[in-house]
């Protein structure tokens, strides 16, 4: 199977890694995360129109396998496992998710957050993730955060989500992987 970054189609994604990488890392650091020691589970893309989705899609198909397809919040959402992972600040994915275009406009179309995996109770995903986090981090000036719940068909363990952005790219936390929430679809 060929290399994601020899694609035709993904070759904006291979450009905008480069800009992701730094702004993750700034994000990071402005909320004074350490990021070397935690498990991130998947990288994410945003994109503003259902051509592009589309896209991306047939290029993953060509260097990677479909792990999940299914309806989240009302759009498609794709998971790719691919060979050769995508690498960005000192993480390696092999798990991508595609969501197709929604109701909310990102600034910006390409790669868009990691999601990291705090194990544990789902009730206390929020502290722990803020344990994690210096003292006046969220008192950056740009910051947002936003808990929410994402559901798909058949989802047996809850999805919940501590978000944290500066509007640019977004940091995601959850209790479970992205894999074991799929794999309890299929159960």
């Amino acid at each position: 199977m060929a290399q994601w970054q020899s694609i035709d189609e993904l070759q904006d994604l291979v450009t905008d890694l480069d800009r992701f990488g730094q702004q993750i890392t700034e994000l990071a650091s402005r909320i004074g995360l350490d990021i070397a020691p935690l498990n991130a589970d998947h990288i994410s893309l945003r994109c503003h129109q259902n051509t592009t989705a589309e896209r991306w899609r047939a290029g993953f198909e060509k260097c990677g396998d479909l792990f999940s397809e299914n309806q989240i919040n009302g759009r498609p959402v794709c998971l790719f496992k691919l060979e050769q992972p995508v690498c960005v600040a000192g993480w390696s994915f092999t798990l991508i998710e595609l969501p197709w275009p929604g109701e909310k406009r990102y600034p910006h179309e390409g790669w868009e957050h990691v999601e990291i995996v705090l194990p544990g109770p789902a009730e206390s995903l929020n502290a722990r993730a803020l344990e994690l986090l210096s003292d006046d981090g969220l008192l950056e000036t740009g910051i947002a955060v936003k808990t929410s719940a994402p559901h798909a068909e058949g989802e047996r363990l809850p999805n919940t989500t501590f978000a944290i952005t500066d509007g640019k790219v977004t940091l995601k936390f959850h209790p479970w992987s992205l894999e074991d929430i799929v794999l309890s679809e299929k159960q």
